[in-house]
């Protein structure tokens, strides 16, 4: 009696069942066991599971194309960006939105200070008006310490930095412990600038284009400052090239700041640090545009997210120039340390191009302004820019008096 089923190879079994799967062995019997399915499944699960904790730890590929290039970067790569990708890979991250590390650090060590120094901000206040928050002589609208404590912790005022005309050393103000209006508790301002006053008769302060980065005016300041802070892209550019980015913007607005706002009216916050890297999502978006999901509603929404910073440039304490400055050299900075993806030569070559005009071009700023800052009247140079960070009432003489309340 023949059999009906025909007669089988077992090499072409073999070829059949095998299991292609990198984790299995190859299958040498003609007949899958129940055993063997077991382990198939086993193994189809393993993978499974591998790939989707990849996703989430940013692990390397189980297997290199041949001739790709190393994947593992050392630390100093990871914090400055400079790690080398194959350029499938890197668009690839791009799309699934994966960065160059895994963690902000510096982001984290920003806050963790900034809260740390606005906790002391709410102490000195106090000690100085027995309540954590000043309601008198003036409630601030930001809910933080009064304007001379702000002053007397770093917040970037130029009397304390330069002369400034008409306010002078010995003018008074008042101290940090009044709360009557009009005040009866008055000290000068090199009394309320602190930090030792200055030896030699002449403000020179010039860190208050730094201290005012870690300051803020207030609680709804430092929420919403904090708020955009954690969502800035360290995790795309690497710590290295965020750190430069970050402060040159910051010191940067105040720099512009100290130029063209009211000389009398103090300033603090890390808006400007923030614009800088807002900047840096600018250059992200129309570098990477065929990258990103939906880039127009992306453009919409961070057109409207920049107007609404700028609005809130016109609150007491926040400077608009601040904003401003930080956007520029976000900008600048930005381009040079931001690992944009060039899929061409002519692109890479657009790309070092820019990178080349910005670095000078930066440096150019800074050392004008600064100088300009200790040397110039800067009302002369814009007499109308002071109305970008100034909204004109009669409490500051319509913007035109030294911006002293």
């Amino acid at each position: 009696m023949h059999s009906d089923v025909p007669s089988s190879n077992p090499s072409t079994l073999d070829v059949a069942y095998r299991d292609d799967d990198l984790y299995s062995t190859s299958r040498t019997s003609s007949v899958v066991s129940k055993g063997d399915e077991t382990s198939l499944i086993e193994n189809s699960t393993r993978k499974g599971q591998a790939a989707y904790y990849q996703d989430l730890d940013y692990a390397e590929p189980d297997h290199k194309e041949p001739g790709s290039v190393d994947e593992s970067p050392d630390l100093w790569n990871k914090l400055f960006g400079t790690a080398k990708y194959p350029l499938e890979q890197r668009i690839e991250n791009k799309k699934r939105g994966i960065g160059r590390q895994k963690y902000p650090f510096v982001v984290w060590a920003l806050t963790i200070a900034m809260v740390g120094m606005f906790i002391n901000e709410l102490v000195v206040n106090a000690r100085a008006q027995g309540t954590p928050l000043s309601f008198k002589p003036a409630v601030n609208p930001m809910l933080g310490p009064s304007e001379s404590a702000l002053i007397n912790l770093g917040a970037r005022f130029p009397p304390c930095m330069k002369s400034v005309t008409n306010i002078s050393s010995s003018t008074l103000m008042p101290c940090l412990n009044d709360t009557a209006n009009p005040p009866t508790s008055l000290c000068t301002i090199e009394e309320v600038c602190g930090f030792g006053g200055w030896g030699d008769g002449t403000p020179n302060q010039w860190f208050r284009f730094i201290t005012p980065i870690f300051l803020h005016a207030g609680i709804i300041h430092i929420l919403l400052n904090m708020l955009a802070q954690v969502t800035c892209i360290e995790r795309e550019m690497g710590s290295g090239g965020f750190f430069i980015t970050y402060f040159a913007a910051g010191i940067f607005g105040n720099v512009l700041g100290g130029n063209f706002s009211l000389v009398g009216a103090p300033s603090v916050g890390a808006s400007g640090a923030i614009f800088g890297t807002v900047a840096v999502t600018w250059v992200d978006l129309f570098a990477h545009w065929r990258y990103h999901y939906q880039p127009r509603k992306r453009l919409a929404w961070m057109s409207v997210e920049l107007v609404l910073g700028i609005a809130l440039g016109y609150i007491p304490y926040v400077d608009n120039f601040a904003h401003l400055g930080g956007l520029c050299m976000g900008l600048l900075v930005g381009t040079t340390f931001y690992p944009v993806i060039s899929p061409t030569p002519r692109h890479r070559a657009i790309m070092w191009a820019f990178r080349l005009a910005a670095i000078p071009l930066a440096v150019v700023l800074f050392v004008v302004l600064i100088r300009n800052f200790y040397t110039s009247d800067p009302y002369a140079a814009c007499s109308g820019c002071r109305y970008l960070s100034c909204i004109p009432l009669s409490s500051n003489d319509y913007c035109q008096g030294t911006g002293m309340s």
